[in-house]
């Protein structure tokens, strides 16, 4: 970045490229599934559970593989299902196939609601031939693909969804008043589920949470055995780039 005597701006987004770049190579894998939703295995034998293998970095082989409990119920996220999906969604919407990262092919069978309407649990099917890792994963083609987690064995925490603090690029342009120009969603507090292994997150740790973007174990607010992540940046740059100049 050039630096010139002249007043300048800088796109955040350089800043979170760097910071992508950088995460990509250094922090190691995991799930956490933030908006969770069950998710019934009807099929799948009450009490059986079994282990699913994930690479902690899909690019670092020698960083080994982690373990992943896999049992009849599970979380996956709220916007992986779908009672009408709209064109060109490719994840678990009734009589539709979806691949459970590293696990098995499951065919969603319809949901349960509340009184209000909402959704309370998701329910499938699951093909046992069609274990990731075993002869039979590529018997079924399908194209989507989520994250999961067992509700047995994962565990909730705080996690603090940081966004960029202004949503114009240029707040305050032309002497005015910069407070309109704060993101009101610049921090959103939910509690979500943790893949098994975060709950022993060390104090400023990093990880890639699957999906979602890169995390850091809050430094002060973190305690043994119940971290609090901080969403350091997003996998991708979600702001539009024509975002109006004002």
């Amino acid at each position: 970045i050039g630096v010139a005597k002249s007043d300048s701006w800088i796109d955040f987004s350089i800043l979170e490229d760097c910071m992508r770049e950088h995460l990509n190579e250094v922090a190691p894998r995991r799930i956490a599934v933030l908006d969770p939703v069950k998710l019934f295995i009807e099929n799948y034998p009450q009490g059986k559970e079994e282990e699913c293998e994930a690479p902690n970095h899909p690019q670092k082989p020698e960083w080994a593989k982690r373990k992943l409990p896999l049992s009849r119920e599970l979380w996956i996220e709220r916007e992986d299902f779908s009672e009408n999906p709209p064109k060109g969604y490719f994840r678990l919407f009734p009589g539709n196939k979806v691949r459970l990262r590293y696990g098995y092919v499951v065919e969603c069978t319809g949901c349960d609601k509340d009184a209000g309407g909402r959704v309370t649990a998701v329910r499938c099917k699951y093909d046992p031939d069609t274990k990731s890792g075993t002869a039979g994963a590529e018997t079924v083609k399908v194209k989507g693909n989520i994250h999961w987690l067992s509700a047995k064995h994962s565990h909730p925490a705080e996690v603090r969804l940081y966004d960029r603090l202004f949503k114009v690029p240029h707040p305050g342009a032309g002497d005015r008043d910069f407070v309109p120009d704060l993101n009101p969603d610049s921090k959103k507090v939910i509690t979500a589920q943790l893949e098994a292994a975060l709950e022993h997150a060390k104090p400023e740790e990093r990880f890639q949470f699957e999906r979602h973007g890169y995390f850091v174990a809050d430094l002060k607010d973190s305690g043994p055995g119940a971290p609090k992540f901080n969403r350091t940046v997003t996998l991708r740059d979600s702001w539009q780039k024509a975002t109006p100049q004002t």
